[in-house]
């Protein structure tokens, strides 16, 4: 997919998850998350080749100050990702983030390393394709959320767990995400985009 294939979608799936998104240019012009997904591509762009890392950085951080948001260049976000409002979401440099992913504000995906790791070590989560993370979530260290997994608001993830989880409490306990609640737990999450804008 281009970059204007990529831009069209990001919109799209703004639109799709956001019920008070009244239009396109509101979107491109008011939405801090939007603006925080796009600054972050283009700084792992900058990330891949080692003389624009510190550019890169420098990038994210100036992001950071102008929507509150932090994404380290070195993460990996797949394609549809969504942070809704924004504010205080940080995303650490080994994060692994899959496809139609939805972040609500005040999530961090942080690290945890243990004593002797070798530096550059995977010490940040991994989250499937589908997974929504409700606001204040930490979901803390080289840990994997599984696909279509829903963490609630404030939880404390420190544990993996499997595919169709939701996860809650402090420290987070996983139990199978059944289908009667799926929708609640994901809100706008299992929507049907037109991604021909």
């Amino acid at each position: 997919m281009g970059i204007l294939g990529s831009l069209r979608e990001d919109i799209a799936t703004a639109r799709s998850h956001d019920p008070a998104a009244r239009s396109r240019i509101e979107i491109v012009l008011a939405y801090s998350g939007l603006h925080a997904i796009w600054s972050y591509r283009l700084a792992h762009r900058m990330w891949q080749v080692p003389l624009l890392r510190l550019p890169a950085r420098l990038l994210s951080q100036v992001t950071r100050f102008l929507t509150g948001i932090e994404i380290h260049p070195g993460a990996t976000i797949g394609r549809r990702f969504f942070i809704d409002h924004g504010m205080g979401v940080v995303i650490g440099e080994t994060a692994v983030v899959g496809d139609d992913v939805m972040l609500y504000h005040g999530v961090t995906l942080g690290g945890k390393a243990p004593r002797g790791a070798p530096k550059g070590a995977k010490r940040h989560p991994t989250l499937g394709d589908g997974v929504t993370v409700g606001a204040g979530a930490k979901v803390l260290g080289d840990i994997e959320v599984g696909s279509w997994s829903a963490v609630g608001a404030n939880a404390v993830v420190t544990r993996s767990a499997p595919a169709h989880s939701l996860l809650v409490g402090i420290p987070a306990v996983a139990k199978p995400l059944l289908p009667a609640t799926a929708d609640a737990a994901r809100g706008m999450h299992d929507w049907h985009v037109d991604f021909h804008i």
